[in-house]
């Protein structure tokens, strides 16, 4: 048995033609190439580790005592802090002068950028 060719008629064969032939406008490859643009992600405030910060729930006098004051209570209530750290780049970022930062006194801040401590 040998084999014929088959001829299609234009009806099928107009199926199946690619598409870009059929309607240029939907084709899936765009004519030049389209520039990926992501949309530009919410901007988190820097200090927002201050939300969740101990200290903002306690007595703020504790945490700025006056010259020669106690400052134990302020760095015990640093110990138990979740963003303790953060609160330590800050205040080391932000040159903080007074109070307790981190669990750090401001002399104790001062070594730390020397490296003393």
């Amino acid at each position: 048995m040998g084999s014929t060719p088959t001829t299609l008629d234009s009806s099928v064969t107009s199926v199946l033609k690619p598409a870009a032939h059929v309607r240029p406008h939907l084709s899936v490859v765009p004519d030049a190439p389209v520039a990926f643009e992501p949309e530009p992600l919410p901007e988190v405030p820097a200090d927002q580790w201050q939300d969740k910060a101990l200290c903002a729930q306690t007595d703020p006098e504790a945490f700025f005592p006056e010259k020669g004051g106690s400052t134990r209570e302020a760095k015990k209530i640093c110990l138990g802090c979740e963003v303790r750290h953060e609160c330590l780049e800050y205040a080391l970022a932000h040159d903080e002068r007074f109070g307790i930062w981190g669990g750090l006194s401001e002399r104790e801040r001062r070594r730390l950028k020397r490296g003393v401590i």
